[in-house]
C-alpha cells in the first residue's frame, strides 16, 4: 500500500511523464484491479478506452488514499486534499503526475466539468469521516457524489450532453453503488462502515451487534431483501438509457447494467447471506452477460421471495 501511495503523491523530484507514458500508466492501474463491472472493455472504441483509463486511475488513486492501509483519518484527508490540488493543477495544464497528465489531456479534449471529479473526492472524504447512514434517502445523497458523476463523465466521453440521459444514468450508477455495498457488506463491516440504513435495521428488529456477529437471521434476510428490491428498482428506472445511446456505448452500458443485476441475483441465490462468501461475477458469468448485452430484448425484472427460515 505505501508504495502505491508514494506513486500517488509525487515528490518534487519526480520526472514529468509524456502523454503516451501517462496513458500507459493509467492503463496499468486499471488492469491491475479486477472489478465486477467492465472498465474500458474490448467492446469500446480504442480511442475512448484511453480516456476511461485516465478517469479510472484518478478514482482508483483517490479510493486507495481514502480506504486502504492503517493510515490515520487526518492523514487520509490531507492526502485527498493533495489529490484535489493535483486535479486543480491538471485543469490549469500544470501536471507532472502520470494520472493527471493523462486526465488533463482527457478533460481538455472532451470538455468535462471539474465539478464531477470534485464531487467524487467529496465522497471519498465523506468515507473517511462518516461510517453510518440513518436513512435510505441519506444514502442516496451520498451516491450523488460517489457514483453518479462517473456515469455523467462516461456520457461526456461519448459526446452526450443531455439532462434526460443524465437522469437515467444517475439511476444506473446509484444502483451499481448500492449493489457494491450489499456485496461488500462484510468487507465494509471490517472497516467499521455500515451502509444499510439504520432506520431499516430498527424496522426489521435487527441490531448492529447482530450485524457485527454476522448473524444471517430471518430478520437480516428480510432487511437485505428490501435493499435488493430498492436497488433493482433503480436499475429498472435507468434501463431506458441503454436504448437511447448510440451503438458505440450501448453494448458496454448493457453489459454493465446486466452485471449489476447479476450481482443482485447472486445475493438472492445465497438467500441474502453475504457473510463468509462474497457474491461476485466469475469468468463463467461473462458469456451469458455478453449474450444479454448483445441482445435487443428488454430484460425481465424477476423478484424472489425471501426464505423465512
Amino acid at each position: 500500500m505505501q508504495e502505491h501511495i508514494d506513486l500517488l503523491i509525487p515528490s518534487s523530484e519526480e520526472r514529468t511523464f509524456n502523454l503516451k507514458e501517462a496513458y500507459a500508466y493509467c492503463e496499468r492501474v486499471t488492469r491491475r484491479h479486477y472489478e465486477n463491472f467492465p472498465v474500458a472493455s474490448f467492446l469500446l472504441p480504442g480511442e475512448k478506452r484511453r480516456h476511461l483509463y485516465s478517469i479510472y486511475a484518478f478514482a482508483r488513486g483517490a479510493d486507495d488514499l481514502a480506504d486502504e492501509g492503517n493510515i490515520p483519518a487526518v492523514e487520509r484527508i490531507v492526502h485527498l486534499t493533495q489529490w484535489q490540488q493535483l486535479l486543480d493543477q491538471s485543469y490549469a495544464g500544470k501536471s507532472s503526475h502520470p494520472v493527471f497528465v493523462a486526465l488533463g489531456q482527457t478533460v481538455r479534449e472532451l470538455d468535462i466539468p471539474k465539478e464531477y471529479f470534485s464531487a467524487l473526492l467529496a465522497a471519498f472524504r465523506q468515507d473517511v469521516i462518516k461510517q453510518r447512514y440513518e436513512t435510505f434517502d441519506e444514502l442516496i445523497e451520498y451516491c450523488k457524489n460517489s457514483a453518479n458523476p462517473v456515469g455523467r463523465i462516461v456520457l461526456h466521453i461519448f459526446g452526450y450532453r443531455d439532462e434526460n440521459l443524465y437522469r437515467y444514468s444517475d439511476f444506473i450508477c446509484t444502483g451499481l453503488q448500492l449493489a457494491n455495498f450489499w456485496q461488500d457488506l462484510e468487507i465494509d463491516l471490517a472497516k467499521n462502515r455500515i451502509y444499510i440504513p439504520l432506520e431499516d435495521m430498527v424496522r426489521f428488529d435487527y441490531n448492529e451487534g447482530e450485524l457485527t456477529a454476522k448473524r444471517a437471521t430471518p430478520e437480516f434476510r428480510r432487511l437485505m431483501q428490501l435493499q435488493i428490491e430498492r436497488t433493482r428498482a433503480l436499475f429498472s428506472a435507468g434501463y431506458r438509457l441503454t436504448q437511447l445511446v448510440g451503438k458505440d456505448l450501448r453494448t458496454e452500458l448493457r453489459l454493465t447494467w446486466f452485471g449489476g443485476i447479476k450481482i443482485l441475483e447472486k445475493i438472492e441465490q445465497m438467500d441474502y447471506n453475504v457473510f463468509g462468501r462474497r457474491p461476485r461475477l466469475h469468468l463463467w458469468d461473462v458469456p451469458g452477460l455478453i449474450i444479454h448485452a448483445l441482445s435487443r430484448r428488454s430484460p425481465s425484472m424477476k423478484r424472489r421471495t425471501v426464505h423465512a427460515g
